[in-house]
């Protein structure tokens, strides 16, 4: 079979698993925590997962409707220890699927003869630009208060989206109790992160021992942790960082300049006019945002944004992120952070640029920006300013997410749900641009 997986093939494949007799294995070589990432291939596909003790790294796996588990590839596996006082081991498995058919079902359980997971499923991407590409945005989900998690759960496992944009901010925090809570919180996300590629950017929530519980337990990209990465996905270039470099100086000076050079060579690769053609959209994710109408006196509130201005208090003083994502035409920032939804007319510089005043976003002469951080944790929600912003043109608390897919070359839509009201949709937007590039905002 080529197609994707459908609602019936999904709900035959459980019941099929349901009646499979499974023998336990001893604690600590269960593998759990599993959850996909996209390595940028369409053709490959990264399983990460955690076991306690240390045991081969194995997938077993195959096409939808073929031989069941035809095909192993052998991973490596790293021991990790927390910073916490108990010194806890974790033993992170990571193995890369390659030679894989682009946009086929395929089945697969991870492991080795000492212990094997569930049976689950994931959809290759398609090659090329010409498809659209679906995802949900999220920031600041909790290991207490999930409220958007069930949600979620559903719309991934009955296909709703190629891919889940976390952008930050996870379990409330992992290195609690000695790590403990952020194996929980992994436990709960694989519901949806053992389906579809879970790409993610740090958040605060993540700083402690230098972010290492971050650092360890994903498998982005790129050579630099996780910290900062880029791929391409059908027409759009996407670029996740880190905002924290900002924050937390302690942890060296010099990744704030390594970041800001690495994002700069990127930036100019993407905008070379065959790769601009190519990806047109891009769009960029990051924790922190560089505006916001919150209340709680927040870095954007102040309007002493570090991430959109740099800090002149360091020496050489660190460049900001705004004048660099506006001299290149990203097209789209997605931030969280702040525990409430807000989307952006056009901004730049504090101004509006929408494309006109009947149709703001239809060819808008700046970036779009939009807050997504009200997944839900235990810290609730953020209340905005009473009078928003000339710049704000819609804000919400409700717990919820945001969906969002690239059409084509011209169109994006988003839309956000609001979990509060049943999944209604509260919230939504097409932006249309017949050009990219900083050409756009003349």
């Amino acid at each position: 079979m080529s197609e994707m997986f459908t609602s019936d093939q999904i709900w035959l494949f459980l019941t099929f698993y349901i009646t499979l007799v499974r023998s336990v294995p001893p604690v600590g070589l269960q593998p759990e925590q599993i959850h996909l990432s996209y390595p940028g291939n369409p053709r490959s596909m990264v399983i990460t997962w955690t076991t306690f003790n240390k045991t081969d790294t194995l997938v077993e796996y195959g096409v939808w409707g073929g031989k069941l588990f035809d095909k192993v590839t052998q991973g490596s596996c790293a021991m990790f220890e927390d910073g916490g006082t108990e010194k806890r081991s974790l033993f992170i498995h990571r193995v890369t699927l390659r030679d894989l058919e682009p946009g086929l079902a395929y089945v697969y359980h991870c492991g080795s003869e000492e212990g094997w997971s569930e049976i689950l499923f994931f959809n290759t991407i398609k090659e090329g630009n010409n498809w659209s590409p679906r995802f949900a945005l999220f920031g600041d989900l909790g290991n207490e208060n999930p409220q958007s998690l069930a949600r979620l759960q559903k719309d991934t496992q009955i296909g709703m989206y190629d891919f889940i944009l976390h952008i930050g901010d996870f379990a409330y925090d992992m290195e609690e109790d000695n790590a403990r809570i952020g194996d929980e919180f992994m436990r709960q996300i694989q519901s949806i992160a053992a389906y579809v590629p879970y790409m993610t950017c740090p958040g605060n929530h993540e700083q402690a021992y230098n972010f290492s519980n971050y650092r360890n337990r994903f498998s982005m990209p790129g050579d630099t942790e996780s910290l900062w990465y880029s791929w391409n996905v059908g027409p759009t270039h996407i670029i996740s960082f880190s905002t924290e470099v900002y924050f937390y100086l302690d942890y060296g000076l010099d990744l704030l300049f390594r970041q800001y050079q690495w994002l700069e060579k990127d930036l100019k690769e993407a905008n070379k006019p065959e790769n601009r053609r190519e990806r047109p959209w891009i769009i960029t994710m990051g924790h922190r945002p560089m505006y916001c109408s919150n209340d709680d006196k927040d870095d954007c509130t102040l309007f002493e944004s570090y991430v959109r201005l740099g800090r002149n208090d360091t020496k050489p003083p660190a460049p900001g992120l705004e004048e660099l994502f506006y001299l290149y035409g990203v097209d789209l920032e997605l931030w969280a952070h702040e525990h409430s939804y807000e989307r952006l007319w056009p901004v730049y510089g504090f101004q509006v640029f929408n494309g006109s005043k009947e149709q703001p976003y239809v060819n808008p002469k700046a970036p779009v920006h939009i807050i997504t951080g009200s997944a839900g944790c235990r810290e609730e929600h953020d209340g905005f300013v009473p009078k928003p912003r000339e710049w704000s043109a819609f804000r919400s608390t409700d717990y919820g997410y945001t969906r969002m897919q690239v059409l084509n070359s011209t169109h994006l839509y988003i839309e956000q749900v609001s979990d509060d009201q049943s999944g209604r949709v509260i919230d939504s937007v097409w932006i249309v641009k017949e050009q990219h590039g900083v050409a756009a905002w003349l």
